[in-house]
């Protein structure tokens, strides 16, 4: 198991001021953040993931809320995840999209259809005013290894998600949607598309960033068994059985 310590030397920590949490309402947060940001490349991060840090852009950090423990990162053992009763109907409604791995880059489909999908599902919450510089910052720009998967129907952009390939994995970074096809739970099929990515490369895991028992946005990780969680500086099953 990696620990702070062995990360290399040049690489330094700091926490930041308190801000508004983004998952329960009425908290604060704060996050350890990893600097300077060129020496994050995919070896480092590779073991920085291991240890509970996520990436935004070439902002690469770890929630640090001092008492608050919400926050806990979780990721699916790809080998022994079986798709449920919902999962395979949503995998045969989607089964016409066609999918390309592409590299990180700029496309005005690619921009437009973001601003729709924040317009609709996350109005007020920051995002849906970016424009191409922030879109830019945070979706295209990548030390480590990474990728856009770009899901077509009827010769439109769909769905774009953006991946990390780390050591052990890979990692769901974000993924934006057309808004008029929610009902084919389209997030769902993107989260199985990247479970199967992951089988065929071989590598055990798929990363899904931060489960937050109390917030509703983050409840649909739930759902992809067998779940891990990064508890007291290790993995373990998540959510932990009932005794």
């Amino acid at each position: 198991m990696t620990r702070l310590h062995e990360i290399p030397i040049q690489l330094q920590f700091y926490i930041t001021s308190p801000y508004p949490c983004s998952y329960l309402p009425d908290q604060t947060a704060r996050s350890q953040v990893a600097t300077p940001a060129h020496l994050v490349d995919t070896l480092v991060y590779s073991e920085l993931i291991r240890i509970g840090f996520r990436r935004s852009g070439f902002y690469t950090y770890r929630p640090q809320c001092g008492t608050c423990q919400a926050c806990v990162p979780v990721r699916v053992v790809v080998d022994e995840f079986v798709p449920n009763r919902t999962q395979r109907r949503v995998l045969k409604a989607n089964a016409g999209m066609s999918v390309s791995i592409e590299s990180p880059h700029f496309d005005p489909e690619h921009f437009a259809l973001y601003q729709r999908y924040q317009a609709e599902r996350h109005p007020g919450g920051g995002m849906d005013h970016d424009d191409k510089e922030q879109y830019t910052h945070f979706l295209v720009a990548s030390q480590v290894e990474s990728y856009l998967l770009v899901f077509r129907e009827d010769d439109k952009v769909q769905m774009v998600s953006l991946i990390d390939r780390v050591a052990d994995g890979l990692s769901a970074v974000y993924t934006f949607f057309n808004p008029d096809l929610s009902k084919r739970s389209l997030g769902v099929y993107n989260v199985l598309w990247q479970i199967d990515l992951a089988r065929q490369l071989g590598v055990p895991y798929l990363y899904l960033g931060y489960w937050v028992a109390d917030s509703r946005k983050m409840a649909y990780k739930q759902q992809y068994q067998p779940l891990q969680g990064f508890i007291d500086a290790d993995w373990r099953t998540y959510p932990p059985a009932q005794t």
